[in-house]
């Protein structure tokens, strides 16, 4: 009978992780997906940066970035130096984490956010004394709009 307990037991625990849906614990962030230039220093910087806030990165280093945003369907006004993807959005450039989360969290109908360029104080660029202002921008087949407005890593109102 003991036997019986702890096979049901070890049963139900492997099986516990496809009950519960994604196999990922509550409120555990997804992989992102970081495709980049093997020669930027800046997005190894942004990496660093989204591993501090929560993330865990799978870099892809890649000299035809160009092909990739034209798949994912970057538009060329928004285009920085690396492309992200992470639960089914892309990340254009140096997007602050809060965004991110906040985009995964409400799921909107978009193909993702974008800074666009490099702005000195946003994360991963972190210019000394830059005091910038920057749009974070979703975009989509219905357009672009404002997500979020930064200066530097504090996000202000529009």
């Amino acid at each position: 009978m003991t036997t019986l307990n702890r096979r049901t037991f070890a049963i139900g625990a492997a099986l516990l992780p496809l009950l519960a849906g994604s196999g990922r614990a509550q409120g555990a962030l997804p992989v992102i997906t970081v495709h980049k230039d093997p020669n930027c220093g800046c997005c190894g910087a942004w990496v660093d940066y989204l591993k501090q806030n929560g993330f865990s990165a799978n870099v892809v280093e890649t000299s035809n970035l160009d092909k990739i945003r034209a798949r994912l369907g970057v538009p060329a006004a928004l285009r920085s130096c690396h492309t992200a993807e992470i639960g089914g959005y892309v990340i254009e450039g140096h997007v602050p984490a809060g965004p991110i989360k906040r985009l995964l969290a409400e799921r909107p109908q978009a193909i993702g956010l974008a800074v666009a360029g490099m702005p000195d104080s946003s994360p991963g660029m972190d210019v000394p004394g830059a005091k910038d202002s920057y749009d974070v921008t979703l975009f989509g087949k219905a357009g672009q709009k404002r997500y979020a407005r930064f200066q530097g890593r504090r996000e202000i109102t529009p």
